[in-house]
């Protein structure tokens, strides 16, 4: 075992072999930080150690440079890749959360990286050549979008939420029903956000039916808003009843009180030609009344995570000037991705093509079976040896917390492996490269082509190959 250990590699030596590779992957070596290199390369020598203590080499030829450099080089482009990076997203789930939530339309993709290259007029006013305000490049769009007086953009819902109540509620009480207390995803709650702002929860009503009366009797000196909140991740049906905006907004003006809006989720368009049950779109909202609406930018709406606020002037300007706003503000990246995002639903036609996950939601069934048949096609060519491949009706969902109960219909591309498990296969998956995220149904490996593009098809047969047939065709 001793003499076995003196014939493993000097660290020096194994980085200058890696280096000296000629291939793409020598490259990709050469060009990575040293130290990382470096560290890369010395645990995998010590795995070589451990490997030696378990009895895995029996000959210090196995230990010889050109021997391990295969399986080194394999071991240190792994460690390479960004923590952060790409994925195969076959779930069907359009607005996913855990994968990046929307996909961003093309036009928002060149401005980011425009804005990313090069210096722009974030705050510099190109009209007096003093500073300007970062809000002006979408102010006017959302309004224009949204019949609202003013607008202001924060990092995400939950901050535009907490910035509108800590603007105007601070030490004051909020009456809200119930039955809108919204939770949404990593436990965030309307009440602890509420509570986080400094304002005071009245809850009033039962959990399934709220009245006007309810609101009007929990009305004091002390009330500071009438807040509704849209349950945009979850549906009460049966015996259920909440009071409308334009009936609670009556009832707010008679005492002078301003009523706040969350619409969580948010949209510019309506989707109940989509096979969509009818959602509240911003404009609807200002369009009803609402002083103040709050709305994502990065779920239905289809561009970066943003928390879009809109409303009255007077309420919006009151926002802005709220020291809280210089920690939840919009980096130029956002700015310059949600702007591009804006302008395509001037033309509400345009934005359901180019806008990604509007063409995704709004795909139809025929497009999903071709896409399905495609895909299967290519998988039968290559792997049918490894895989039962099939084609069968299913259901994507939007995600996001955005219509909770509504399936879209699909097609899902079946996959059974012949000589592992679906599990295993599901799970091996992940680690390849890009990762191919599928969902299991029925002892079966699903992909839904709703959420690949046309172009990823040749990324999920690479992906399964290199799982089930990394040497299949002689390739």
């Amino acid at each position: 075992m001793s003499t076995l250990f003196r014939h493993i590699p000097p660290v020096d030596q194994a980085l200058a072999a890696l280096c000296a590779e000629p291939s793409l992957a020598g490259e990709a070596f050469r060009s990575a930080p040293r130290p990382l290199l470096k560290d890369l390369v010395n645990a995998f020598l010590d795995l070589l150690r451990e490997e030696i203590r378990a009895g895995a080499f029996s000959d210090a030829a196995q230990l010889a440079l050109p021997a391990l450099m295969p399986r080194m080089a394999a071991y240190v482009r792994q460690g390479l890749r960004p923590r952060f990076r790409r994925v195969l997203n076959a779930t069907g789930v359009v607005v996913h959360t855990n994968m990046g939530r929307s996909l961003l339309a093309r036009e928002a993709v060149e401005a980011v990286a425009s804005a990313a290259a090069h210096y722009s007029n974030l705050e510099f006013d190109l009209a007096t050549g003093e500073r300007g305000s970062r809000y002006s490049h979408v102010e006017e769009l959302l309004c224009r979008l949204t019949g609202a007086e003013a607008a202001l953009v924060v990092n995400n819902n939950a901050a535009a939420v907490l910035i509108v109540l800590d603007t105007l509620c601070k030490g004051r009480e909020v009456i809200v029903s119930r039955g809108q207390l919204v939770e949404i995803g990593g436990s965030f709650r309307i009440p602890e956000v509420m509570a986080k702002s400094g304002a005071v929860l009245r809850e009033v009503g039962a959990t399934n039916r709220t009245h006007l009366r309810d609101y009007e009797s929990a009305i004091t000196s002390d009330t500071a808003a009438l807040m509704k909140v849209h349950t945009s991740n979850y549906r009460m049906t049966g015996f259920v009843k909440e009071v409308p905006l334009p009936e609670l907004k009556a009832l707010a003006g008679s005492y002078g009180l301003p009523v706040i809006e969350d619409l969580g989720s948010g949209s510019l368009l309506r989707f109940d030609g989509d096979g969509l049950p009818g959602e509240p779109t911003a404009q609807e909202a200002v369009a009803d009344g609402a002083d103040v609406v709050t709305f994502s930018g990065d779920k239905v709406l289809g561009g970066p995570q943003a928390g879009i606020i809109v409303g009255r002037r007077e309420i919006i300007e009151r926002i802005k000037k709220n020291q809280l706003n210089r920690a939840l503000r919009i980096d130029k990246l956002t700015l310059a991705a949600l702007e591009a995002t804006l302008r395509l639903y001037l033309d509400p036609d345009l934005a359901r093509k180019r806008v990604p996950t509007v063409a995704m939601m709004t795909a139809s069934l025929v497009a999903l079976r071709a896409q399905a048949a495609r895909l299967a096609g290519l998988l039968r060519k290559h792997l049918t040896e490894a895989l039962e491949i099939g084609v069968r009706a299913g259901a994507s969902r939007v995600g996001g917390g955005a219509f909770p109960e509504a399936d879209l219909p699909t097609a899902l591309v079946c996959l059974k492996p012949r000589n592992i498990s679906v599990e295993a296969l599901r799970v091996a998956l992940l680690s390849t490269d890009p990762p191919l995220v599928g969902r299991v149904e029925d002892d079966a490996l699903c992909l839904d082509p709703r959420t690949l593009e046309n172009s990823e098809h040749a990324l999920v047969l690479s992906a399964l190959r290199q799982v089930l047939a990394p040497k299949q065709d002689g390739e």
